[in-house]
């Protein structure tokens, strides 16, 4: 595996590559992100991988700094997937100069949900990935469901902007008890680790409730908040939205069986979790 930092170097490395699969990753290697290799080789060749902790979509109050990073042991990963390039800058290659065009996703799709709570997040999300696709060019490029907001703002910028990349999607690699795998579930004590998985049956327990006939969306969301309240949970949605474009459903939609997906963040201890289910 080629290990490279500069973009004109980069270029070189991929020039004439037709068929280039791409893995945008921030490091903190889990089998989550393994799995995104595998799905990347049977899409494309080469697979490329890059490693950037992207400080543009981090808040003021927000993980930059204390974000886990350990490199030595994503290479080794990496190179057991058998990835072709890790691209692996620093701010100064991404960032030579104050990254002062942005790519600014619509109210209605990026000011919603994350958008809302981590505020000028999907800006700093669309900005590195057109970068990023602008350095390595990929025909594909691999995003996991499990960030279900971001995985359709970078689909939508994609096709708005025409882009040459299709935008696969993988589905969310959990541990056997249910959880999401993320690297932030790193920040989980033991106690805390135990618990966690709670957030993803009480998506479950909406989406089952859906499946029933139980059209009164408000009172699934108020339901589940109070129940992951009362366990000690800090929840900032649970919301069920229509997979199209992340509105609210109305009582025709879900009559009709419109699909939906149920997406939830929520704080466990000072860790910040989310995850959604397809309905």
């Amino acid at each position: 595996m080629k290990i490279i930092s500069s973009i004109a170097e980069l270029h070189d490395q991929l020039r004439g590559q037709l068929r280039t699969a791409f893995v945008p990753t921030m490091g903190n290697l889990h089998d989550g992100h393994l799995s995104l290799m595998r799905l990347a080789r049977k899409h494309g060749d080469p697979v490329v991988a890059s490693i950037f902790v992207n400080r543009l979509q981090f808040g003021p109050n927000e993980d930059f700094d204390k974000y886990p990073r350990t490199f030595a042991a994503d290479v080794e990963k990496l190179e057991k997937e058998g990835v072709y390039v890790l691209f692996a800058p620093t701010e100064k290659d991404i960032y030579p100069e104050p990254q002062e065009f942005r790519i600014q996703p619509p109210d209605d799709l990026g000011n919603i949900l994350e958008g809302h709570f981590r505020p000028g997040f999907f800006t700093g999300v669309t900005t590195i990935v057109m970068k990023l696709f602008s350095c390595v060019q990929p025909r594909v490029a691999i995003f996991g469901k499990k960030d279900y907001q971001q995985l359709m703002v970078i689909r939508n910028m994609a096709r708005q902007f025409a882009l040459p990349t299709e935008i696969i999607a993988a589905e969310t690699y959990r541990a056997e008890d249910g959880l999401a795998l993320s690297s932030r579930n790193g920040y989980l004590s033991e106690s805390e680790r135990a618990e966690a998985p709670t957030l993803f049956r009480e998506l479950n327990r909406v989406a089952d409730a859906l499946r029933s006939g139980n059209l009164d969306v408000s009172l699934l969301e108020k339901s589940a908040i109070d129940h992951l309240a009362r366990r000690g949970w800090q929840p900032d949605y649970i919301a069920i939205r229509k997979r199209s474009d992340l509105q609210p459903p109305t009582a025709g939609d879900i009559a009709t069986r419109e699909p939906l997906v149920v997406l939830a963040a929520a704080k466990l201890g000072s860790t910040r979790l989310i995850d959604n289910l397809e309905v």
